[in-house]
């Protein structure tokens, strides 16, 4: 992949790609293990305050979950491998802030997929969060890109102060980029962007995709962390959703085309063990024919970015045909 210089003023109107079969009628059923499957890391160690943000792609048999881990000051991005996605071996801290934008403070919290033999990571960085690419070949060697590949937008926008939690998938060559936007009024909603080479991004015109919910609902202080797959004749996305007490829990929604979303009336999945009891955030998905495996962080304090005792733990959603 030749890395280009990115861009950040390009809007267009464009759609996924449609799913070729009617909607099946039917429902996703939560089942959650009640235990984490990646606990956070020894006193000290930088993954030792939180352990979030998972990221989870295949090579081969082996599942390479990107996640993030902080210390108490920055955010780094380390590396555990798994054959079944429950057991999981730690590789050590792979990504690290290092660059002028990312201010010493985050280089984590980013979606990895793998194509053409590499590894590709787009990441958050910044107090003032952007999103960056890393490419390896190995998924403990990077190569950055040396600025940003999707920056804030323009004045008045409504990502104006902040683009962060990239979630990347690639359909037909193409790559999509969903992620979470903030305006000057601080509120978080979430987006969608194009690409044909994971650089150079193409704003939907239309964006946001995902506004906040109504008042007393679940994500009525903020939307983030998306997740994305296609299956039953729909896109689904799997979103992270804020109160204003800062409990986080994650909903779902339905699309035809990516673009037009429909949520469900009420929260998918909220923490049921003492260890996620506050917080539920930062899916990422694998279907299998068994169902979508997912990943997700959770934790026992309610706050609304770090120092959540948070954790790793794992579900999956059945489908469950109308009668």
């Amino acid at each position: 992949m030749v890395l280009l210089a990115a861009g950040c003023g390009r809007y267009d109107d464009f759609t996924l790609p449609r799913v070729e079969r009617a909607p099946a009628p039917g429902a996703y059923v939560w089942q959650p293990r009640p235990d984490p499957v990646l606990p956070r890391g020894a006193a000290g160690e930088w993954d030792g305050v939180d352990t979030l943000n998972p990221s989870v792609t295949r090579r081969g048999d082996t599942l390479f979950n990107f996640y993030s881990g902080y210390d108490g000051r920055t955010w780094h991005t380390g590396l555990a491998t798994s054959t079944d996605g429950l057991v999981w071996s730690r590789k050590g801290k792979v990504l690290s802030p290092s660059l002028d934008w990312e201010a010493g403070y985050i280089a984590a919290n980013g979606s990895a997929i793998e194509a053409g033999g590499e590894f590709l990571y787009w990441y958050q960085g910044g107090r003032v969060p952007r999103i960056g690419l890393a490419t390896s070949s190995d998924g403990i060697s990077w190569r950055k890109t040396p600025r940003p590949v999707l920056d804030p937008g323009p004045r008045g926008s409504w990502d104006e102060r902040g683009v962060a939690d990239p979630y990347v998938i690639r359909l037909g060559g193409v790559f999509y980029m969903f992620y979470l936007g903030q305006d000057r009024a601080m509120r978080q909603r979430l987006g969608v962007a194009r690409s044909d080479n994971g650089v150079e991004w193409t704003r939907l015109r239309s964006n946001p995709i995902l506004e906040l919910g109504e008042y007393g609902s679940f994500d009525e202080n903020g939307l983030g962390e998306p997740a994305v797959w296609h299956a039953n004749g729909l896109y689904w996305m799997l979103y992270t959703g804020r109160d204003r007490r800062e409990n986080r829990r994650m909903g779902l929604a339905s699309s035809p085309d990516g673009v037009r979303w429909t949520r469900l009336p009420a929260p998918l999945i909220a923490g049921s063990s003492d260890w996620n009891s506050k917080v539920v955030c930062d899916a990422t998905v694998d279907p299998v024919p068994e169902g979508i495996r997912v990943w997700f962080g959770g934790g026992n304090v309610a706050r609304p970015d770090e120092q959540l005792n948070g954790q790793i733990g794992y579900g999956i959603l059945r489908w469950q045909s109308a009668p």
